[in-house]
């Protein structure tokens, strides 16, 4: 018998089938810490029912996640359904589609713990129809407006394993001659840079060029991502040469950019290239291919044990993605903000602090 854990949503003890810890539980959270849901609108313990054929009076289907528009969690008030079960992308769009014809919800997500789709539902002259979009609403946010993020309307976030394991996911799966994480991460890191850089070079108020828009042509989207990395490589050529490219195809390339456009990479709370890595070189590549990666609590003990400060090297020869290297940096900093504000000094004299010593 499946181990009892707690449901995220509900706090009611649930059965933790591999279906819920790894899918219904951790989408639930993404939800309210990403998208910005309230607990309070969504169900997920008793689960939501819907019917089983139109004509039904009683509802018999049980929905894994259901959001609503209010906290009073009407029937009319049913916006989002998620469902969370271990079927391929082919079973899962076609389950989904079953859910949200029969309930009023109109946008839809699949999620089976690696891959995930989103859908919306239209209704017209009596026939239902469905599309594929880039992602779901924001809480607040209308579907139209999906992708015609501002710079100071992206979000920071402190984990996107979650997310890179998906778009891993969908890369192996479509795209033919790459398959292999080794020769699909370069290009990943490549789209990366292009969002930081668009974070970057954006004013608060300016539309960022890294979107998919809900009705957006995905050659359309991709070619607004490849005019982005022609500035990446102009702008960092010690980085990058001109025979670097993107190759990915243009619906592998919207997605990617779906994915990841609510978020502020520059202000996220962990290093989104060793999350990257973390996905891609899985345990199986990591030995063969000498790349290992130090556990972050491993690191933060060992920078504790040590103690660098301004005037210390800190050398890591064999540095992977560099998230040793980015915490060193972290933990020295913290104790030149600590000192400067016990000192009072403004912002700009920290910063003249750090670079002098």
């Amino acid at each position: 018998m499946a181990e009892k854990i707690v449901d995220y949503i509900s706090g009611l003890e649930v059965n933790g089938s591999p279906e819920e810890v790894q899918a219904t539980q951790p989408f639930s959270k993404i939800l309210v810490e990403n998208y910005g849901y309230p607990k309070e609108m969504i169900q997920t313990r008793p689960q939501y029912r819907v019917k089983v054929r139109p004509s039904d009076i009683k509802k018999e289907y049980p929905v894994d996640i259901a959001v609503f528009t209010s906290s009073d969690k009407k029937e009319d008030e049913l916006y989002i359904i998620v469902e969370c079960k271990k079927k391929n992308r082919k079973d899962g769009r076609s389950q989904l589609e079953d859910y949200l014809r029969l309930s009023k919800a109109y946008i839809g997500a699949w999620y089976n713990g690696n891959e995930i789709l989103y859908l919306r539902k239209y209704e017209q002259d009596g026939r239902v129809e469905f599309k594929e979009i880039p992602n779901l609403p924001l809480y607040g946010q209308n579907i139209d407006d999906i992708g015609l993020f501002k710079r100071k309307d992206l979000k920071k976030t402190h984990n996107l394993k979650n997310t890179f394991n998906n778009i891993r996911n969908y890369l192996a799966a479509n795209n033919t001659g790459q398959t292999l994480d080794t020769e699909l991460l370069p290009q990943l890191i490549n789209i990366i840079f292009c969002k930081i850089y668009d974070e970057r070079y954006k004013k608060g108020d300016s539309l960022v060029d890294f979107r998919a828009g809900i009705n957006e042509e995905h050659a359309k989207i991709s070619k607004r991502i490849q005019n982005l990395f022609v500035d990446v490589k102009r702008k960092y050529p010690d980085v990058f040469n001109d025979s670097d490219k993107i190759i990915l195809s243009d619906n592998s390339i919207a997605h990617i950019v779906g994915e990841l456009q609510q978020y502020c990479l520059m202000e996220s709370e962990r290093d989104v290239i060793a999350d990257a890595f973390e996905m891609f070189i899985g345990p199986s590549l990591r030995g063969p291919q000498g790349q290992f990666f130090t556990p972050r609590n491993v690191v933060k003990l060992l920078l504790s044990m040590t103690n660098p400060g301004q005037r210390d090297k800190i050398v890591d020869p064999a540095c992977g993605s560099g998230g040793f290297l980015v915490e060193a940096l972290k933990y020295v900093w913290a104790k030149v903000n600590k000192q400067c504000e016990e000192l009072d000094w403004p912002e700009k004299g920290v910063f003249q602090n750090m670079l002098t010593k």
